[in-house]
């Protein structure tokens, strides 16, 4: 028998303490006003100093997750950790993270560290579900962890970076769970976004083809969701994006979100056999009906007609879950669950009460997978789910502001000090959450030592 309703049960997110303001930033880099802010949709941006690297956000998450649920460390059977925030070219997060479960003496943990741009986290969530419905499984719980570092060099890019983590407890009987059979992928071979220069936290990036990149890979899965959903409800009335109460991405910034929801209606558009009952549907854009896929990833007619005439898709479906990527920017593998998260905050247990919600997960090189989740009829049982997220908001609230020419020497610290060794950091540790671990020093073999502040607020915040 497999186990039943595997999914989600428990969710944690952390981000950085410090935030850089977009429209300070805009003004600092001498840019247009309303460039990062209208132009890309961002508000705020997390970031990290010396003191956090990729270990030290996945221990804080890991271990915020098992204490606020009371999860004993016995019982979790797997763990796996999704980032392209590398820090040893040998040795995984998933090892560092063991030092969390060596009290309770619980080696037996499956799982290690799962890379491809933003879609890691993603692969660590489909391999952990697998594991559940598997001969392996053991009858303990899964952890998926997806954590990373977003940054880049001075520049046009630098303004869609972030930071921050998210670890997911996977079970049977869960108030998320992944809907069976409705999982389609599309993986290619290509050089979009990629980090070639193991020296460097930057990445090597072409915008207008990772963008293009982006869309291409959002019609291939979309089309295949579509006819894998035809071939399970093959009695279904409505087939596209009706089937969905919500709808997240990948968000490598807020503007492309809604440029993407958009593009699903333009293929829901273009997939609609029935001419007549498409100018019904889609009154005044029957000059589009002789359009292609693949001609279209530019054309601004067109996206800008779907978002004009569509913009209730996009409210409706998808602004609320925008919030954490708006306040702390594209964490990279987390970026999709924080959409998860931020739907789950904006919304009431009774709107999302049996409803679908439809995931496209994106990361560059490429790989993307869209699947759906089923979540709870039973609205006790949801309230409960998410009152264990009541902390998130106000957490976002209480962060600091730093001045960006503080934040340019900030990562100036970070990028002359990448891989040094022996190494202390400079970055302050009232600058961090309580409950956060950071790091404490790097010794001459480049062995990390990390710590923890109270768990009580001192104060400094």
């Amino acid at each position: 028998m497999w186990p039943e309703n595997v999914g989600i049960l428990a969710i944690e997110i952390i981000f950085p303490y410090q935030y850089v303001d977009q429209t300070e930033l805009e003004e600092y880099d001498g840019v247009s006003a309303g460039k990062y802010t209208i132009g890309l949709g961002q508000d705020k941006m997390g970031f990290c100093s010396d003191r956090e690297d990729v270990n030290s956000l996945c221990l804080t998450v890991v271990s915020r997750l098992l204490e606020r649920h009371r999860i004993e460390p016995i019982e979790i059977g797997r763990l796996e950790v999704g980032t392209e925030t590398i820090v040893d070219k040998s040795k995984s997060v998933k090892s560092v993270l063991m030092q969390l479960f060596a009290d309770s003496n619980n080696t037996d943990i499956e799982g290690i560290d799962t890379t491809n741009a933003c879609y890691g986290g993603t692969a660590a969530l489909f391999n952990s579900i697998n594991w559940i419905e598997s001969s392996s499984w053991d009858g303990r719980y899964a952890l998926a962890v997806c954590a990373d570092i977003a940054v880049y060099a001075k520049g046009p890019a630098r303004p869609t970076g972030g930071a921050g983590a998210i670890a997911m407890l996977l079970g049977p009987n869960a108030p998320l769970t992944f809907e069976r059979g409705l999982r389609a992928t599309h993986m290619t071979h290509v050089y979009d976004f990629y980090k070639p220069d193991l020296s460097s936290e930057y990445p090597t990036v072409d915008g207008k083809l990772s963008i293009q990149c982006y869309l291409s890979a959002l019609d291939k899965c979309y089309q295949l969701y579509r006819k894998k959903f035809e071939k399970k409800y093959p009695y279904a009335e409505i087939l596209g994006l009706d089937n969905f109460d919500a709808l997240l991405f990948h968000t490598p910034f807020c503007k492309l979100v809604q440029k993407s929801v958009a593009r699903l209606v333009f293929n829901d558009f273009l997939l609609m056999a029935d001419e007549a009952k498409r100018g019904i549907i889609y009154p005044g854009l029957e000059r589009f009906n002789k359009a292609t896929f693949e001609a279209t990833y530019f054309n601004r007619d067109i996206e800008k007609a779907f978002m004009t005439q569509f913009a209730n898709v996009f409210e409706n479906k998808t602004k609320k879950s925008l919030l954490v990527a708006n306040q702390v920017g594209n964490m990279y593998t987390p970026s999709v669950y924080s959409g998860l998260i931020s739907l789950l905050v904006n919304s009431k247990p009774d709107q999302l009460v049996g409803k679908r919600i439809g995931v496209f997960s994106y990361g560059s090189g490429l790989a993307a997978s869209m699947y759906s989740l089923k979540v709870t009829k039973s609205t006790a049982v949801l309230e409960q789910f998410m009152e264990k997220l009541d902390h998130i908001v106000p957490m976002l609230n209480v962060r600091k502001k730093v001045k960006p020419e503080i934040f340019a020497e900030l990562m100036e610290i970070r990028e002359k000090n990448n891989h040094a060794a022996p190494y202390t950091p400079t970055g302050s540790i009232n600058a961090l959450f309580p409950g956060t671990y950071y790091l404490k020093s790097v010794d001459e073999m480049h062995r990390r030592t990390y710590e923890r502040t109270p768990l009580i607020s001192n104060g400094a915040h």
